[in-house]
């Protein structure tokens, strides 16, 4: 189990290169600013500062570059905004003419490449009132400190569904995301060999090969950079397919099992105490959630209710087993504690919510799942008829339908596809006709549903040595991954390298003589290798902390993994369902 990490990691990197090339660049003593941000550097910097953070820098004021705003005419604005002709106009907005403008002057930081088109739009239209016109580079966000993510949930359509017309949307979406994920690499300092799952889809192949020919152009025209060559670090880039039974398995790790089973909508959990309706943002701030989020729920149920004894024994202020009405009087009769408690309550409501649910009807499917995701059971026999240990659970009255595509589509994984027959009676019988495409549709990710796969599924390692939970033995295919490719035990051909590949990446930190050591983002890796992991179509919250259990056990290389968006089984369903659907209306193209 990996144990919290003293540092933010990737969020730590993203606010000091912010703080360099925007704010220390526009800094003047005693001068206070208004900062204009839009949609995307919104969430950019919510996920790597404060407003505290932002005063300390001069910034007086947030405003949203969308909105109608009273003009400040005795203050200067920042711009922090994305390369976009929604942003651009926006901006223009605020300075029709030099009497008329909203502000003193600008200064404009682009998240990313501006076009000519609209950089010459700038120049022609406000170039007077323009004091600073930059890129940055950072066009990801830091999710925690060993995640990130693209902000593109769309991309999951334009990349995975079968209609032609919209190719001409795909290459747009490859092109941007390629961009992306460059930024990610310079922001740590990296250039990485750039490796692809080869099978059974090309996008891995067509993204990868398009990160490699932008990081070459990023390096070589990148004055400031001190890196020219391949530095000790890999990219891999995969298709979701690769690993569809940990995007439908029910999970039993805390934070995991909490986005499955709760009503969480952008890390924001509701819950009542003393009678009242209480909100709590789950983030990295709160040292509790990041000591316990990858813990097994029964741990976690072991391990609040202690801290909250030692807490109140301390004070004697209860006696017993503390219970949640305790600790709201306990709180009441000593507010100076309640920052101390409240945490703990938070944490005790949502591992009580997760065994509300858990207990009500999903502990009987874990050991459905677990037995068809392994194909063994607890004792490590081999199941024989997959389709007998299904049956209960399609038999089941508690159990909804969602619960039943996620049985059906394990069974179809564990046999690697089925027959036509044999798929249009389960639907039948489960009366699931209207979400049938919620299963078929898997077979444009390149997962094999109907008919039945004559390849053999990828051999898994050997874990059953490794303790774990009987309802918990299911261990995501990309800790397979990420412990081979430390190793350097990922096949070539499976994993082939865009470029040639850096001086024998073995994940040991070694060096070569004539190449200084560099300083890495982490300061107890100094002289180590980073392994950055992107995954097209979303990742789960089991991948996420597989990324921190491996960086845990392999000390010379640190792992970092995103995505699209992340994934949470019943959404994943959802966008499933969308791919054979016209997506008219919706596009993440924002600009053509």
């Amino acid at each position: 189990m990996a144990p919290p990490e003293p540092e933010r990691g990737l969020k730590s990197v993203v606010w000091q290169k912010i703080k360099a090339t925007v704010f220390d660049d526009c800094k003047k003593e005693d001068e206070w600013k208004i900062m204009l941000l839009d949609e995307f550097t919104t969430k950019l910097l919510a996920s790597c500062c404060k407003m505290t953070d932002l005063l300390a820098e001069g910034i007086t004021v947030v405003e949203n570059i969308y909105k109608t705003r009273e003009p400040v005419r005795q203050m200067k604005a920042l711009y922090f905004i994305s390369p976009t002709s929604k942003s651009v106009d926006c901006l223009l907005r605020d300075f029709p003419s030099k009497s008329e403008s909203k502000y003193k002057a600008a200064y404009i930081y682009f998240t990313d490449f501006c076009p000519d088109s609209l950089f010459n739009k700038i120049k022609s239209s406000c170039s007077k009132s323009i004091r600073r016109c930059k890129e940055i580079n950072i066009s990801f966000i830091p999710h925690e400190s060993r995640v990130y993510t693209l902000d593109v949930p769309d991309a999951f359509y334009y990349c995975y569904s079968p209609d032609p017309s919209n190719a001409h949307g795909k290459d747009a979406v490859m092109e941007a995301m390629a961009e992306q994920i460059v930024t990610v690499c310079a922001s740590l300092d990296e250039n990485p060999g750039v490796r692809y799952k080869s099978k059974p889809l090309d996008n891995a192949s067509k993204l990868a090969q398009l990160v490699e020919k932008k990081l070459e152009n990023y390096y070589k025209t990148d004055e400031k950079s001190l890196i020219k060559g391949k530095t000790h670090s890999q990219l891999i880039i995969i298709d979701r397919g690769f690993d569809p039974v940990s995007t439908v398995l029910h999970e039993l790790t805390f934070q995991a099992m909490a986005y499955d089973l709760l009503p969480i909508e952008n890390d924001t959990y509701k819950y009542k105490t003393d009678g009242k309706e209480k909100e709590a943002i789950l983030e990295e701030d709160d040292d509790l959630w990041v000591r316990i989020r990858h813990r097994h729920i029964a741990v976690v149920l072991e391990e609040i209710p202690k801290l909250m004894k030692e807490i109140s024994s301390t004070k004697k202020a209860t006696e017993g087993k503390p219970s949640l009405s305790a600790l709201a009087q306990l709180m009441k009769k000593m507010p100076h504690f309640r920052k101390q408690i409240t945490k703990q309550v938070v944490h005790l409501n949502i591992a009580e919510d997760c065994m509300n649910k858990f207990k009500s009807n999903i502990e009987k499917l874990c050991k459905t799942e677990q037995d068809l995701a392994l194909g063994t059971d607890a004792e490590g026999q081999k199941v024989k008829d997959s389709m007998r240990v299904l049956l209960p659970v399609l038999l089941g009255k508690n159990h909804d339908n969602y619960d039943k595509i996620r049985a059906i589509l394990l069974y179809i994984f564990s046999n690697n596809g089925t027959t036509e027959e044999n798929l249009d009676r389960l639907i039948q019988n489960v009366k699931i006709e209207d979400e049938s495409d919620m299963i078929r549709n898997w077979s444009y990710l390149g997962v094999p549903i109907v008919p039945p796969s004559p390849q053999g599924k990828p051999s898994r390692k050997d874990r059953s040595a490794e303790e774990t939970f009987q309802l918990s033995r299911w261990t995501p295919y990309i800790k397979d991954i990420l412990e081979d490719a430390i190793d350097n035990r990922l096949d070539s051909k499976e994993w082939p390298y865009c470029s040639q590949c850096p001086a024998v990446w073995n994940g040991s930190g070694a060096i070569s003589a004539r190449q200084k050591p560099r300083t890495n983002y982490l300061e107890d890796r100094k002289n180590g290798s980073t392994l950055i992991v992107f995954v097209i179509g979303g990742i789960t919250y089991s991948e996420m902390r597989c990324a921190y259990e491996v960086s845990q056990a392999h000390k010379s290389c640190g792992v970092i993994i995103g995505s699209t968006h992340i994934l949470t089984p019943r959404k994943l369903l959802d966008d499933i369902k969308m791919l054979n659907k016209s997506k008219d209306k919706v596009s993440i193209i924002k600009d053509e």
